[in-house]
């Protein structure tokens, strides 16, 4: 076949089911690492109990992150809507670049982090992960500063992609949602 994906008159206007799963599935725990992120620094009362929940779901948002963008690289995604600009593809392109990035790199700063500090990080049960940096706590300041950067940037990243499928699925109507929906949807 000599037409791309994104000029044939069938292309398919969702993204893959796997890619759908591991998009509704991550949302929310990037939501509650956001909470537990800012819980942790706001109230010390709970913050034993925070953090032991923080490691482990970062962890577990970096092997997300690593499944979901082997998926993107192997699956070509549906086609831009019509209703979508030159300059609105551009940033939604880009965006979705820089989403994939912090969710990367977050994690791995926060490994490499607690690693330079000679923390713990336990997995799962006894699985302890091993340190990715020396043993330094200057770079572990560094890194703590990085992972506070790196976390309002996901945030205002994050925030900036749900503004936008409001804007497409309330203002313009354009069922931009039901690309990665998990529901059936109608075409119209």
């Amino acid at each position: 076949m000599t037409t791309t994906e994104s000029e044939s008159p069938r292309a398919a206007v969702r993204f893959t089911l796997l890619s759908r799963i591991l998009h509704w599935t991550m949302a929310p725990m990037v939501i509650v690492q956001l909470l537990i992120g800012v819980t942790m620094i706001a109230s010390l009362a709970y913050y034993p109990l925070l953090l032991a929940i923080h490691r482990p779901l970062g962890m577990a948002i970096l092997v997300f992150a690593v499944v979901r963008l082997v998926n993107r690289l192997s699956h070509r995604p549906p086609p831009f809507l019509a209703t979508m600009g030159r300059v609105e593809r551009r940033i939604a392109t880009w965006s979705e670049y820089a989403l994939y990035a912090l969710l990367l790199a977050q994690p791995v700063v926060g490994w490499a982090m607690l690693s330079a500090a000679r923390f713990p990080i336990i997995a799962v049960g006894p699985i302890r992960l091993p340190d990715i940096t020396p043993r330094n706590l200057d770079l572990y300041a560094a890194l703590r500063e990085c992972h506070g950067v790196l976390a309002f940037l996901l945030f205002a990243t994050f925030t900036a992609h749900v503004c936008a499928v409001l804007f497409h699925t309330l203002v313009l109507r354009d069922k931009l949602i039901g690309r990665m929906s998990l529901w059936p949807t109608r075409r119209g």
